[in-house]
């Protein structure tokens, strides 16, 4: 008789199912308050809820078109006028997926063959590496170290140099909050440019940044649209993870072949959530600014209560999460410390070395999100105070 694992195919059997998701489901049965999972626990605009029960009532309920329906792909176009600073055709450069994630390995399907090799930065977002092994490419992990997670010119340099044809970048990044540089994206363009690598950037966080700071998308910079790949969606912007309506642009040879694999995948993004997405995407200027305002609150409500529980950790620029160090606190490990946190203080994080290969790297390191209301970050505040009776012994 053969053994069980000769008939699961070996790409599945170099990763495991989410970390991530495996957090959720923990708190859920220690009744924690979840900080892993990065979804709000706040409502999503009631114009945009309106839109979605109108497009139901108006029957709006069979098949869009594959590559997306003709409203919001046009919504995409507008903004991406005026927020992004890209000139794009609706019917030549966008393609509406069931979200960013299955844009993300529709895009790596659509242009990597089997063993060509692809840059990971690390850590990583735990989807990107499981995509390149679906499509047998090789991955190639260049690490952001801590604590301001930048990455080494030489090392990223060597990296391409190795033969890769591709990397992925996350900005603004999950796990680390960081958010890229003109400066750096510059850098990155140019080894690009030498190297005729091609760029998936998932840009999902591009609404959510502090201090200040600018979203640059990288297709901008000159002799980067030909080779980038520039992934987003309405999960985090509008508070509607749950309704899986992702896009990425690219030029209109990538977004051909990214329509193949799509259509094939998931035919297509659910009908009347897309437009609804349409009228999300039309908000007033005002709705960002708020929305900024917004995560600025909360993410000072969350920095300030691991502060005062004994966690380091560097400033969080972009995205709603935040990489800590919990050595104070004595455990061996950041699984352990994880499932510690979630059973005995109430609280769910992520493990860092669920963002890491080899995993080591992340061993003294968990990850929290902070998409929530302010009474659940408060609430979280106090029960992380538990934790100080553990840095003491």
């Amino acid at each position: 008789m053969s053994h069980p694992n000769s008939r699961v195919a070996e790409r599945v059997q170099h990763f495991t199912e989410s970390v991530i998701r495996e957090m959720t489901r923990l708190n859920a049965i220690y009744g924690g308050i979840n900080l892993s999972q990065g979804f709000p626990d706040f409502p999503a605009p009631e114009a945009l809820k309106e839109a979605a029960v109108k497009a139901i009532r108006d029957d709006i309920n069979q098949y869009a078109v594959t590559w997306g329906a003709p409203n919001f792909r046009r919504a995409i176009a507008e903004k991406y006028s005026w927020f992004n600073g890209l000139s794009i055709d609706p019917d030549k450069h966008v393609t509406v997926t069931c979200g960013a994630t299955e844009a993300m390995i529709s895009a790596i399907l659509a242009t990597l063959n089997p063993g060509d090799k692809f840059i990971v930065l690390q850590p990583f977002y735990e989807n990107y590496w499981p995509d390149g092994m679906i499509s047998g490419a090789q991955p190639i992990f260049v690490t952001l170290r801590p604590p301001d997670f930048r990455w080494d010119e030489q090392e990223l340099r060597a990296a391409f140099a190795q033969g890769a044809r591709a990397i992925i970048i996350n900005n603004p990044n999950n796990p680390t909050g960081r958010v890229l540089t003109r400066q750096e994206l510059q850098f990155l363009a140019d080894l690009c440019i030498e190297h005729d690598a091609l760029v998936y950037t998932d840009e999902i966080y591009e609404h959510i940044l502090y201090d200040g700071r600018e979203h640059i998308s990288l297709a901008t910079l000159p002799g980067m649209f030909e080779r980038t790949i520039t992934i987003s969606g309405v999960s985090k912007t509008y508070s509607v993870t749950g309704w899986r309506i992702g896009y990425c642009i690219a030029s209109e040879t990538i977004s051909n072949a990214i329509r193949k694999v799509h259509d094939f995948l998931t035919v297509g993004a659910p009908a009347p959530l897309q437009e609804a997405a349409a009228i999300a995407l039309k908000f007033p200027r005002s709705y960002y600014e708020q929305l900024r305002v917004d995560y600025t609150r909360r993410r000072e409500l969350m920095l300030s209560a691991l502060r005062d529980a004994g966690f380091t950790f560097n400033p969080v620029e972009g995205a709603y999460y935040v990489m800590t160090d919990f050595s104070a606190f004595g455990f061996k490990h950041d699984v352990e410390f994880a499932h510690y946190l979630v059973k005995e203080i109430g609280v769910a994080c992520v493990p860092g070395s669920s963002f890491y290969m080899p995993p080591d790297l992340g061993r003294h390191q968990v990850r929290f999100c902070f998409p929530k209301k302010d009474e659940t970050l408060i609430a979280a505040g106090e029960r992380l105070t538990g934790l100080k009776k553990v840095a003491k012994s």
